[in-house]
């Protein structure tokens, strides 16, 4: 059986987005140029990797099964591009990064500030929640991910680099707003605004609450911290958010940072790999950046701790 690398990259991309035109677009292919490599990728292998569903491809349990070898082949592929990097020093790559959307409010300043240092470095980013990310290292060749401390028993490398505190937001015109000190107990009574259930920022409030012995009352759910700030602002609820993402709104007076007993919750953004992965020069290069600049480059005005 002779297959080339090019072809489980196109049949990669025909996996993850099940449908020949949209790999095509991805890989900047003809839609028949994909098709073709699919055949001939079909015959070497000698068995079928698609059934076609009405307009729709599926793949077969063979094709499952070769998609999960060409994810292994990809990944050490990828190692062996970083070993030969090694050879010739930190002039040129590419970085894939993935970032808690939170991170998202700072992530763009660090690589600004990694790239003006490696002009030639290529980086491409990629946002989502924390549930997502710890599926893409795991099943992808994400290289890095920028996130909250992930779960202690997953098979990865996690490395703090910045503080997070996550704090209680109101409108302006919110009662609490006024008062100089909120007891945690208090707020049994009132109402927040969250993010999905797979948001890291959602775990850590209700793991929050649930240790002091408080109620945590979600009324809404948000996919994004501006939504969440918008729905803040119109006097839905109370909210509980990374203070990286307020800068603007407290500046503005738009919100209001509430001196909640117990608060602020003191986490950390963690830089992450899969556990074994052999780190390229660019990544090894951006992972000891973030440690050694972070904390200067994201700075950020401490709120009064209790």
């Amino acid at each position: 059986m002779y297959l080339t690398f090019r072809q489980l990259q196109i049949f990669d991309a025909v996996m993850r987005r099940q449908s020949f035109t949209r790999a095509a677009d991805v890989l900047h292919l003809t839609q028949p140029a994909v098709s073709m490599q699919m055949r001939q990728l079909e015959e070497q292998v000698g068995v079928p990797l698609f059934d076609q569903v009405g307009k729709q491809i599926q793949p077969t349990d063979a094709g499952r099964e070769l998609h999960r070898h060409a994810i292994i082949i990809a990944a050490k592929m990828q190692d062996l591009s970083a070993a030969m990097e090694e050879f010739s020093g930190l002039r040129r790559g590419e970085l894939d990064l993935v970032v808690a959307s939170t991170a998202n409010y700072f992530a763009p300043k660090l690589i600004a500030a990694f790239c003006r240092q490696h002009a030639k470095v290529q980086v491409r980013l990629r946002v989502s929640n924390q549930e997502q990310i710890l599926d893409m290292l795991t099943t992808s060749n994400m290289d890095l991910a920028i996130m909250g401390q992930p779960p202690k028993n997953s098979e990865l490398v996690a490395q703090a680099f910045l503080d997070n505190p996550l704090v209680i937001i109101a409108a302006p015109t919110h009662p609490l707003a006024a008062k100089s000190r909120v007891a945690l107990k208090h707020l049994e009574r009132e109402t927040f605004i969250t993010r999905e259930p797979g948001s890291g920022t959602r775990k850590a409030a209700e793991r929050h609450f649930s240790r002091y012995g408080v109620e945590f009352h979600s009324v809404m759910e948000m996919s994004s911290n501006e939504a969440i700030k918008q729905a803040v602002q119109a006097e839905l609820g109370l909210g509980i958010l990374s203070l990286h993402t307020l800068e603007l709104e407290l500046a503005m007076q738009r919100l209001a940072m509430l001196n909640v007993e117990r608060f602020p919750i003191m986490r950390q953004w963690f830089i992450v790999h899969r556990k074994g992965k052999r780190l390229s020069t660019v990544a090894q290069a951006f992972l000891d950046f973030l440690i050694r600049e972070a904390r200067h480059l994201a700075s950020l005005q401490d709120p009064a701790t209790t």
